[in-house]
C-alpha cells in the first residue's frame, strides 16, 4: 500500500552505505543504520502490518518505539518495533501478522 499524500523534502538525501533488504520477498534499499520504518517510508511502503481482526493498514505512527504500530517479523529475530531497529545488509522482513504479543 502507497500513501499517496506522502511528500519528499527538498534536499534530503540518502546518506551513509547501502544496503540490500526484501520486505514480503520484494528486493529494496536503504542506509546502513537507519531505522526499517525509515527505509520502509523512502520505498512507498507505509503498510508495515495489517490488524488480526479486520485487516486494516497499520504502519509508523509514533516514532518512538511504543505503539507496536510499525511492527514486523525479522526473520532471525522476531517481531520487532521497525522505527526503532536498524535496518542492515540482507534482512528479510515480513508483515507481523498473527505475531504481535504484548
Amino acid at each position: 500500500m502507497r500513501q499517496p499524500s506522502m511528500r519528499f523534502i527538498q534536499g534530503v538525501t540518502q546518506s551513509g552505505p547501502v544496503v540490500h533488504f526484501t520486505f514480503e520477498g520484494k528486493c529494496y534499499t536503504g542506509c546502513a543504520g537507519e531505522s526499517i520504518a525509515s527505509a520502509m517510508m523512502r520505498a512507498g511502503v507505509v503498510a508495515l502490518r495489517r490488524t488480526r481482526q479486520d485487516h486494516e493498514p497499520r504502519g509508523y505512527y509514533c516514532g518512538m518505539g511504543l505503539c507496536w504500530e510499525c511492527a514486523v517479523n525479522v526473520e532471525g529475530t522476531g517481531v520487532v518495533r521497525s522505527c526503532v531497529h536498524p535496518i542492515s545488509d540482507g534482512l528479510a522482513i515480513s508483515f507481523a501478522d498473527g505475531q504481535l504479543t504484548r
